[in-house]
């Protein structure tokens, strides 16, 4: 059957954001592992170990491909760190590229950030006609928002490290709509395979099939 699939959320929403993409590759006959990192805004500083602990938790002593979205991105460093030659490839999906930084600034942050030192749920940041594009349906919606998180402004200070001469056996980058274009350049840039699916950042919600099979696609040999 191949390596499982790990299908990583970004920290700042929840496990649901994968739910139907990882019943399409089910489907496909893939054994997938969504693990949960809800728990890092729950922890202490530096947050991160958290996450890297649930993912690494959820891949045993399997061979894994990594599929991070967004600021799961930042993860891959670490978790390849502990995983080690379980790790055979990595598809970034709209994500966060380790050491190129993130999408937010900081004086946005603190705009946001209450007087408890907590940023507000990660779909409020926007415009609610904007965040209400994002996802297929309101029904969707409520289920990605009734469990995202309220994370910490800090957690920025504390983001996963980054070694200078991190690696994975095999990456590809895989983007939906902007800032993320500029994680493909990066990307194409370094020689790694990239491909677009046009939609916006919560696209496997609106064509997990379709995403799924791009996943499929990308990780050819590597399963």
């Amino acid at each position: 059957m191949g390596p499982s699939l790990i299908l990583i959320h970004s920290p700042f929403l929840g496990p649901m954001t994968w739910r139907s993409t990882a019943r399409a590759l089910e489907a496909k006959e893939r054994r997938v592992h969504v693990p949960s990192l809800l728990e890092v805004a729950r922890s202490v500083p530096p947050y991160w170990p958290a996450g890297v602990d649930s993912i690494v938790r959820s891949a045993a002593d399997e061979p894994v491909i990594l599929v991070p979205h967004s600021n799961a991105g930042l993860y891959v460093p670490a978790v390849v760190d502990s995983l080690g030659e379980q790790v055979r490839g990595v598809v970034f999906i709209d994500a966060a590229l380790p050491g190129a930084g993130h999408h937010t600034t900081s004086e946005f942050l603190r705009r946001l950030t209450n007087a408890d030192g907590l940023l507000p749920p990660w779909t409020s940041w926007w415009d609610e006609a904007d965040v209400a594009a994002l996802f297929p349906d309101a029904h969707v919606q409520a289920e990605v928002e009734a469990e995202q998180p309220r994370m910490p402004l800090a957690y920025y200070d504390h983001l996963p490290p980054v070694p200078h001469d991190w690696t994975a056996p095999r990456v590809g980058y895989m983007w939906f709509g902007q800032p993320y274009d500029k994680g493909a350049a990066r990307a194409a840039k370094r020689g790694w395979p990239t491909v677009h699916l046009p939609g916006g950042h919560l696209h496997m919600l609106n064509d997990p099939d379709a995403v799924a099979a791009a996943v499929l696609e990308m990780a050819g040999d590597w399963l």
